[in-house]
Formats: structure tokens, sequence, C-alpha cells
């Protein structure tokens, strides 16, 4: 039976500007061995392009299709919804992108979605404007709810903080495309072609890698290398399939393949 990998970037294979040790030859590894995977990230701001680029600055050679964002899943749930729909956007490259790719046309008026991705390029009166759209009728997508990691001198509020803006001036909740929705869970399984007894997520945090992984019924590692602790995870009522330090323990075929 096939099987592949869905795997985190930050926290699995880099933390900030630092490479994890051994991730690099965990998926040379990969390539190596033909193992199907993709890098399945909510940040929606770069296109698969930069996030390539951003792997490429560790020494980890991949191409485009390794990459699965929240912007995709976006934009594939927004094209599914139906042909010609319009967006109002907050957001960036990737998530704009993708949105286009599926055929959503981008407007400043009348829209049937408001999409909100991560970014810094967009204003007070921008938000104002979206607001007013939802209150009129358009529906909320949020691309992902990541925190912000509450760190003096972070130049970005956090995709959280804005949605939760916006959901308080509206009174209307967001319907969220990222980790850990079965929106992306399932679109990142389906574009690497796995069913879901084939699939398996590695990831750092409890809340979205390893939570949507759960809810897929897909096979779950978590590695310690980022945001989950070992200790966290009596805190919650699902737990990972398997708990390593990092990335360079997990050594293959694993027990369930």
């Amino acid at each position: 039976m096939k099987q592949g990998l869905l795997i985190d970037m930050d926290g699995v294979i880099y933390s900030g500007e630092t490479l994890i040790e051994g991730a690099d030859n965990f998926i040379s590894n990969l390539i190596k061995q033909k193992i199907p995977f993709t890098f399945m990230t909510n940040n929606s701001q770069r296109t698969r392009l930069e996030s390539v680029r951003t792997l490429k600055g560790f020494g980890i050679d991949v191409t485009e299709d390794h990459i699965y964002t929240s912007a995709m899943a976006t934009g594939k749930f927004l094209g599914d919804q139906g042909k010609n729909g319009t967006a109002y956007v907050l957001g960036e490259g990737g998530l704009l992108t993708s949105l286009h790719e599926n055929g959503i046309t981008l407007v400043n008026t009348d829209p049937e979605f408001v999409v909100l991705g991560e970014g810094r390029n967009f204003t007070l009166e921008m938000v104002q404007r979206a607001v007013d759209m939802i209150l009129s009728g358009a529906k909320f997508i949020t691309t992902n709810r990541d925190p912000s990691p509450k760190k003096p001198g972070w130049n970005n509020l956090g995709i959280a903080a804005t949605t939760a803006m916006i959901e308080e001036a509206t009174g209307r909740k967001a319907f969220v495309t990222g980790k850990p929705s079965p929106v992306m869970m399932r679109s990142a399984r389906k574009y690497l072609n796995l069913e879901t007894a084939e699939t398996t997520v590695i990831g750092d945090t409890m809340e979205t890698d390893i939570e949507g992984g759960v809810q897929m019924g897909y096979k779950t590692i978590l590695v310690l290398s980022g945001i989950s602790k070992k200790e966290d995870i009596s805190h919650y009522a699902f737990k990972p399939d398997l708990v390593v330090s990092s990335v360079d323990q997990i050594k293959f075929p694993l027990k369930w393949w």
C-alpha cells in the first residue's frame, strides 16, 4: 500500500532562521526512497516559489510540487463553490495567486466572499470596508487562525487577532479553511493522491497538525522541536501515534506502514 506524508514546515524543518538538525537529511531520504510528501503550511502569504526558496536557503532542494498551502486550499474551496465567484481579499501574494488560479475574481465592491489571509499590507480602512461587506451579506473566509507568537517587536498582529476583530465587528464567525480544518487536511491528502489509511501527518503543534490529522483518521507524528512540548500532550483528549524529538528520529518504514 502506498504511504505518504503531510509535513509542517516551521517548527519541524526549521525554527525561525535556523535549520532543525537532521531535517535536511530527512527530506533527502524521502526523495531517495520515493516516499510521496508535501509541505503542508498554513502560511497563506508566500507563493509556492517563495516557500521553495526559503527551504533552499536551509539546504533543502524541493520543487513547487512539494508545497501545499492554506492559500491553495482556500482557492480550491472557493473554486468548488461555483463558477464566477468574487472576493474582496485582505492578503498577499500566495493567496491572490491561488484565488486567481481557481477562477475567483477579485473585486472592491459587492463581493460574494471576504477572504482574510496573512500579511501586513492592508490597512484598518480596508478592514472596515471588509466589515461593511460582511454586514451587507458577504461570506467571511479566513485562511487560518494561527496565533501571534506574542513576542516584543513582532511585526504582524497575527491572523487570529485580525479574524477576531472582524468577527467582533460583524457578529459573524469566520469559516476557516487552513489547518486543522478538514477542508485543508482533505485537500492536501487528495493533492498527493493518497487514501485516508495511507496518510501520515508530521507536525509540531497539537492544536493544528495533530488535531487535524486525528479528526481525519490519519496517523500522526508530533515532533518536539517546535511549539508543543511532551508535558502538553496530557492536556488534550487526543494524542499522536508517535512522539519524537525531531524528524531526524523518524525511521522508515514506520510501524503502521
